[in-house]
């Protein structure tokens, strides 16, 4: 019988305490301003300093936070490396901050320090035009559109510090030494572009960023840099990738929640929830709708407030991902949005 998925730390850290998950490892807590209100970060002791994985944002709190860890668990010990998963800000924003401030060496992959680096740089005080037309096409309605025109856009740069120049790159197969382990370097897409994750060869731990979440979903969003992208390829394709080296002995320490074991049974879930929203999606696209109409058939739900944005970007990945595997047809209507529908109905 196949076993299910456990979590064996009951309750996670408190904020400035640390949970320590194997020798050598300890695990602490961000607080992040939003629904999914924390993310994990990891300590790794390496004898004569620290490695840490992934940062949080780059608030006061946080920063706070991290100086409080560095004083008391961390022995006043340098953090002489950050390792970053992957580009998103809440596991990036602190990454510059602990380079200039505190020396430590930034490794993550290339296209995780470019992505984070141009974005760090790339600001605005009202969207751009290119947001503006993907909005449209996604079928926004004017009003939200007028109310997001008069309102200071996100800039990566709002929790993220500065990055210097300079890191040092992993890639897909390599090895790292952190924390008296030998960690193999196996990356993921869909998520976020070359996503690195970590297994263990001494033990059985896995670093799962948010690539390998308990419980759930990472966000696949198509944006205006790329409105044609298949997110959900890419992340179908790791996921299935990743079921030849899961084993259930594995303990994955992910960038979310809480460590969890049944790493097999989870892979298969997160394939298996992605193609069950496809089909319900296609079903819903019997009447032409608009990727905006189209967050019941995905999330069981209708979204509206601060997680519209999400919601968004991830109707339009799987609303292209139906359109790799022509399952839809799509067209313009007078306001410039995409329509979309079903080809088991089209005319």
């Amino acid at each position: 019988m196949t076993a299910g998925i456990r979590y064996p730390f009951e309750e996670p850290p408190a904020a400035g305490e640390v949970i320590t998950v194997a020798p050598g490892i300890l695990w602490a807590r961000l607080p992040l301003p939003m629904q999914l209100d924390h993310v994990n970060v990891y300590a790794l002791d390496d004898g004569d300093g620290w490695t840490v994985i992934d940062t949080g944002f780059n608030t006061s709190k946080a920063r706070a936070l991290w100086q409080g860890l560095m004083a008391g668990p961390l022995g006043g010990r340098p953090i002489k490396r950050v390792v970053a998963t992957h580009h998103h800000p809440d596991h990036i924003g602190l990454a510059g901050w602990l380079q200039t401030e505190h020396g430590a060496e930034l490794v993550t992959t290339r296209t995780a320090w470019l992505f984070a680096r141009m974005l760090v740089l790339d600001r605005h005080t009202s969207p751009v035009p290119e947001t503006v037309a993907y909005w449209r096409a996604s079928g926004m309605s004017a009003e939200r559109i007028a109310k997001l025109m008069r309102e200071k856009p996100f800039n990566f740069a709002d929790v993220v510090a500065p990055m210097p120049l300079g890191f040092t790159r992993i890639a897909e197969g390599d090895t790292i030494m952190m924390g008296g382990r030998n960690w193999l370097v196996r990356t993921g897409n869909g998520h976020a572009p070359e996503h690195a994750t970590f297994w263990s060869l001494d033990d059985d731990l896995v670093i799962g960023g948010d690539q390998l979440l308990p419980g759930i979903s990472a966000n696949l969003g198509v944006y205006a840099t790329e409105p044609e992208a298949d997110p959900v390829a890419e992340w179908l394709e790791s996921c299935r990738a990743f079921e030849a080296f899961a084993e259930e002995r594995h303990l994955v320490l992910p960038g979310h929640k809480t460590p969890f074991t049944g790493l097999p049974l989870r892979l298969r879930q997160m394939v298996e929830n992605h193609i069950g929203a496809l089909d319900r999606l296609q079903v819903h696209l019997a009447t032409p709708k608009r990727a905006a109409e189209c967050f019941m058939p995905l999330f069981k739900r209708e979204i509206d407030g601060s997680a519209y944005g999400m919601a968004l970007v991830e109707a339009v990945a799987h609303l292209n991902h139906l359109l790799q595997q022509n399952r839809v047809r799509r067209w313009r209507d007078e306001h410039g949005a995409w329509v979309w529908q079903s080809l088991d109905t089209a005319d």
